[in-house]
């Protein structure tokens, strides 16, 4: 690799801890229907996916009776009433990797399968959005991970080369839309057990900060 000149980053899981929230949100939505899901089901079958076609997948697997489109805006509406009572935390060494990129002059964008108004919510409440020069959302999109289009639009936008970047991500969604655009990517995944899914990733980390060293010194 070149010089590093841009870092791009996933959101859900791999800067925020948000993924609890986001099963716990569906769970209340399934328990109206006297279903529920465990916490390792959502993460193998669920986690990074965007949520249109999670609320298809759910629909058709609990055998929700609603429209689709009744669904999806449920879980909207959940999202929007618990990101405004709720502080979502941030993964380890978020905020120092962050700073740590800013400080060095790299450019920075974020590529995320969560629509614009949930991202907004969040960096609200963190200030995260100060830190990015180009942030993609589901809502900017066509195809969200793991097609490719986010990554390659972030690209075209920051103005650089592919083989200057470096993507940080934390689930197989969204290992495949980045090496589906040809990029460098390194997962951060502290849990051991998904870990065999992700080897066709360029390296695996178990924390953020272990990620962002070897990407800099490397």
């Amino acid at each position: 690799m070149q010089k590093l000149k841009a870092v791009l980053f996933d959101l859900d899981g791999t800067l925020i801890d948000s993924e609890y929230f986001h099963f716990e949100c569906w769970n209340d939505i399934l328990k109206e229907s006297s279903h529920s899901m465990t916490y390792p089901e959502w993460l193998k079958n669920y986690a990074g996916f965007p949520l249109p076609s999670n609320s298809k997948n759910i629909k058709e697997r609990y055998g929700l009776d609603i429209s689709l489109a009744d669904l999806v805006h449920k879980r909207e509406q959940a999202s929007v009433n618990g990101l405004e009572n709720k502080t979502i935390n941030l993964m380890p060494f978020a905020m120092e990797m962050l700073r740590f990129f800013k400080q060095e002059g790299l450019k920075m964008g974020l590529v995320t399968a969560s629509p614009r108004f949930e991202v907004d919510l969040i960096f609200k409440k963190n200030g995260m959005a100060a830190y990015f020069d180009v942030i993609i959302t589901r809502t900017d999109v066509e195809r969200p991970k793991p097609d490719p289009e986010g990554y390659n639009l972030c690209v075209e936008k920051l103005g650089v080369d592919k083989v200057d970047c470096i993507v940080f991500e934390d689930t197989l969604n969204g290992l495949n839309a980045a090496k589906a655009a040809g990029l460098t990517c390194y997962v951060v995944q502290s849990d051991q057990d998904q870990h065999d899914k992700l080897l066709h990733a360029d390296a695996i980390f178990r924390d953020l900060k272990a990620a962002g060293k070897f990407a800099w010194e490397n």
